[in-house]
């Protein structure tokens, strides 16, 4: 699986991946893309967050927690850095109309 985009029908600016703890379903660089794309909002400098997305279902929310992930979730980020979760059900439920997601 790789990396896909995810928006709206005007605007597909998310990366996002879909979790998975096998590493043939989520390939490692993918994982990574992801992971390196999430930024520390509250630092000027705003670096990447070292760890913040990991295979074994943790989400790091910089300066505010961590998250667990479950296989079929859609973990995206933003061109800000930030990340976000979507749950599999969530995303499941989401119109083609509504939504995007673009392999």
């Amino acid at each position: 699986m790789a990396t896909h985009t995810l928006g709206t029908e005007t605007d597909s600016s998310l990366t996002a991946v879909t979790y998975s703890q096998s590493t043939v379903t989520l390939l490692p660089a993918d994982l990574a893309t992801v992971a390196q794309a999430i930024l520390d909002d509250q630092n000027v400098a705003h670096p990447i967050v070292s760890g913040a997305f990991r295979y074994n279902g943790l989400l790091f929310i910089p300066n505010r927690g961590v998250l667990k992930v479950f296989a079929g979730d859609v973990v995206a980020v933003d061109a800000t850095g930030w990340p976000i979760l979507l749950s599999a059900n969530a995303i499941a439920s989401l119109s083609p109309a509504s939504s995007r997601d673009l392999s």
